[in-house]
């Protein structure tokens, strides 16, 4: 009879006790793979979180910068260029600019590449008396934004006056009681009221707009401007000095002045709201954080409880076998069977239960990780997560561990002597 034969002989004629060593292995196994598949499934998932919550972070910051852009039109233009030879203490003083530059410096502007600020709307402002109304008035002479040549279309801030048409500031309607379609003179040329302003609360409430062309002719400056007013880019290289940088470049003998109320207030909301985003991703990661440790705790008393109970029951339960069957481990020994091969019988059949508990385990934990909804991600999908050498690992360790929880109770079964134990029969 074949070393086989009677190692098939044994599971069968102790089929109770042989089962019990592959429950106690399955359960094992089992609990092993399981908890070591959550622990995987919560990384794979944190990080599925997180790149989520990124993503929908870079959608609301994206969403946010089109917000601010929007309110920072409402705001209105940031960036003033001005003569290099305008001295600030008397523009701010004054509230005019005294200098003047070529009309075409807005041109050069709109057709440069690359530059970070946009929305250019060159203007002539004196301070004038409106002779046929006898009024001290801000005139503005505007032709509109002027469109750059790089970069995308953008909706205008500021509505160009159409000739012959003019803007009035609160004010000035109030004062002269003027409404939409009225009809008045400007230093001999007659003008219709195309619009009055609402209360701004600045200088815009003593000005009057009037197309730049007609501006230039009244006021006996062709082709000259004193101010360019533009939007300042919120983005990368849209710092003032970077603007200042590249403006000079085009027009050295121009300067740079940047309305800090109108831009600050949209950097600080932006930056609260990237601040709130990026405290909002530590939350949840210290949170999924947690939640691993938490199982890492439980798998970390949990696992070798399961383990050492496991080695404990196939100890016992190879002994109860070894001690049953001692008669016949004697009749064996008596025929010539040497103690190597009754050794290989007893441990091979640990690790055949080691085996079959351990593909037990890993099919069980396999259907109960794909049907209780923990993992979602399907049979297919969960079958990659159990798949790697730490599956394979798994396989042959288990066999390994039932193999030293028989060593013992084999070994002394192997050393008996066969007329010791006949005698005791």
């Amino acid at each position: 009879m074949s070393l086989w034969q009677i190692i098939t002989k044994e599971i069968r004629h102790r089929k109770l006790s042989f089962a019990l060593g592959v429950v106690a292995i399955w359960a094992a196994v089992g609990c092993l793979v399981g908890e070591l598949t959550l622990l995987r499934l919560h990384d794979l998932n944190t990080q599925r979180i997180l790149q989520e919550k990124m993503a929908e972070t870079e959608a609301e910051m994206a969403k946010l910068e089109d917000d601010y852009r929007k309110i920072t039109k409402k705001l209105g233009f940031n960036v003033l260029i001005l003569p290099a030879d305008q001295k600030l203490t008397d523009f701010h003083v004054e509230g005019v600019v005294t200098k003047y530059m070529p009309n075409r410096y807005v041109d050069q502007l709109a057709h440069a590449k690359n530059l970070t600020i946009r929305h250019l709307l060159p203007t002539l402002q004196e301070k004038i008396l409106w002779p046929e109304r006898n009024l001290r008035i801000i005139l503005a002479g505007t032709r509109g934004e002027v469109t750059q040549v790089s970069g995308p279309r953008r909706e205008p801030m500021m509505i160009a006056v159409p000739p012959g048409t003019m803007v009035v500031g609160f004010d000035i309607w109030r004062t002269l009681n003027l409404a939409p379609g009225d009809k008045v003179q400007l230093m001999g040329e007659t003008f219709q009221i195309s619009r009055c302003h609402k209360q701004r609360g600045n200088t815009d409430d003593g000005t009057v707009w009037i197309d730049l062309e007609q501006a230039q002719r009244l006021l006996k400056k062709p082709n000259e401007i004193n101010a360019i007013l533009a939007l300042k880019c919120h983005c990368l290289g849209g710092s003032i000095d970077s603007i200042r940088e590249q403006v000079r470049a085009i027009l050295p003998d121009t300067q740079v002045i940047e309305f800090t109320e109108k831009v600050i207030p949209r950097a600080e909301a932006r930056n609260r709201a990237k601040t709130a985003a990026i405290t909002a991703m530590q939350a949840e990661k210290k949170h999924r954080d947690q939640m691993r440790q938490e199982k890492e705790a439980t798998a970390a008393w949990l696992i070798p409880m399961v383990l050492i109970g496991a080695i404990v029951w196939i100890a016992i339960l190879t002994l109860n076998n070894v001690r049953e069957r001692t008669s016949e481990i004697g009749i064996l020994c008596a025929i010539g069977l040497k103690s190597e091969r009754i050794l290989f019988v007893f441990l091979m059949r640990a690790a055949l239960m080691g085996a079959i508990g351990a593909l037990g385990g890993l099919v069980t934990a396999l259907v109960v990780m794909t049907f209780s909804g923990e993992a979602q991600l399907g049979l297919t999908g969960t079958v990659k997560l159990f798949s790697g050498p730490s599956m394979l690992l798994t396989l042959l360790f288990a066999p390994l561990i039932a193999v030293l929880a028989g060593w013992v109770p084999s070994l002394w079964a192997a050393r008996q002597d066969p007329a010791a134990v006949l005698r005791e029969e």
